[in-house]
């Protein structure tokens, strides 16, 4: 495959949690990066020192409609090209099956449906010209299965697959390769509030980052549509 150092990978919710962890990897990895992000002055240090030959860093808020295409355009004027997805910003509001709370439901809908499928579209056309484009949806175990009571949560995960699997048919025959990674419980501030699972047990953001890693540098013909990691053993 090409040399890392010329490839653009594109990653959303880049400033902290496992999206931090896959930038600080790829980086030591010397691709060259566009950041999307809410607040880019709150972008660690050791981030925000990268040179912008090598680093971008655009704000980016998935609830925006218009900012997906600002940054896709931000992200061509600057490097030329865009080489690979990763669709990472998630949120969760811990909205249960009888809880009448819909502006939630329709804000998870927002943020983790329809915001990876808005910006999976825009990048088709460049992930096309790359010949090896390649996808990457951080997802969930809970877009695979339904555990708790998590409802809209587990609904928009789900949504998520939904798309992330079309993707990933839709692009075969251009060279794009789309992988979902549904990990389980993640030691990030989503996961800071758990009661009935220590933290100091959950998957590290670190590990999920060297997934990516290596499924970047498969080639086209070792494609992965699925990655699930979980700390805790489940029969399904």
């Amino acid at each position: 495959m090409e040399n890392s150092a010329k490839k653009v990978i594109m990653i959303s919710g880049a400033n902290r949690g496992i999206g931090r962890a896959i930038t600080e990897k790829l980086l030591s990895e010397n691709y060259r990066l566009s950041l999307g992000v809410r607040n880019p002055e709150q972008l660690p240090e050791t981030l925000a020192s990268a040179a912008d030959t090598v680093l971008l860093c655009q704000e980016y808020d998935a609830r925006n409609h218009d900012s997906a295409k600002t940054w896709i355009d931000a992200t061509v004027k600057q490097f030329g090209r865009i080489d690979g997805l990763v669709n990472n910003a998630g949120i969760l509001h811990a909205t249960g099956l009888e809880d009448d709370e819909e502006d939630l439901l329709d804000d998870m809908w927002e943020v983790n449906a329809k915001a990876p499928l808005r910006l999976t579209r825009l990048a088709f056309p460049y992930l096309r010209k790359s010949g090896s484009g390649r996808i990457i949806d951080i997802i969930s175990m809970s877009g695979k299965r339904v555990k708790g009571n998590l409802v809209g949560y587990s609904m928009s995960k789900f949504a998520a697959m939904a798309a992330s699997d079309t993707a990933r048919m839709q692009g075969w025959d251009d060279g794009i390769r789309v992988t979902a990674i549904c990990p389980g419980y993640v030691r990030t501030d989503m996961t800071a509030e758990v009661k009935t699972f220590a933290q100091e047990k959950m998957s590290r953001p670190e590990d999920i980052a060297q997934i990516v890693n290596t499924l970047l540098l498969l080639p086209n013909e070792s494609a992965v549509p699925e990655v699930m990691m979980n700390c805790v053993f489940e029969t399904h």
